[in-house]
């Protein structure tokens, strides 16, 4: 938007590129599991991509379905283009956010030490 130029996947590696380049301040702060669990993470793990998936408001925690069946994402945004999606789709602009199941497994098992949880996730 208006020329910034986003890489349509991230890594943890940028969760924490970003938040220093802003301070850790405001909407860019950590909580505290995430800044003191950082050493624990692979920080080299896929975290965020986009996709020209149609959604409208409402859609957050739809799951991103690759083309064998297997749940790879889970959608929690759009950029701005995507707001009009109840009327109109441009799939040359209209993009969706997700995070990877990738992400959300590599925290839950060492920031939340969840891996029973993780296991049952994973059956």
């Amino acid at each position: 938007m208006n020329g910034t130029n986003a890489r349509p996947k991230t890594k943890f590696y940028g969760l924490y590129e970003r938040a220093a380049s802003f301070g850790f301040e405001g909407p860019f702060a950590l909580p505290s599991r995430h800044t003191e669990g950082r050493q624990k993470l692979d920080l080299a793990t896929p975290f965020n991509f986009v996709t020209t998936a149609d959604i409208i408001g409402g859609n957050s925690g739809s799951p991103v379905i690759d083309r064998d069946g297997a749940i790879v994402g889970l959608i929690f945004d759009g950029n701005i283009e995507s707001l009009v999606g109840d009327y109109v789709y441009d799939d040359t602009a209209n993009r969706a956010v997700s995070v990877t199941t990738n992400a959300m497994t590599e925290a839950l098992r060492k920031l939340y030490g969840a891996q029973k949880l993780v296991d049952e996730l994973m059956q």
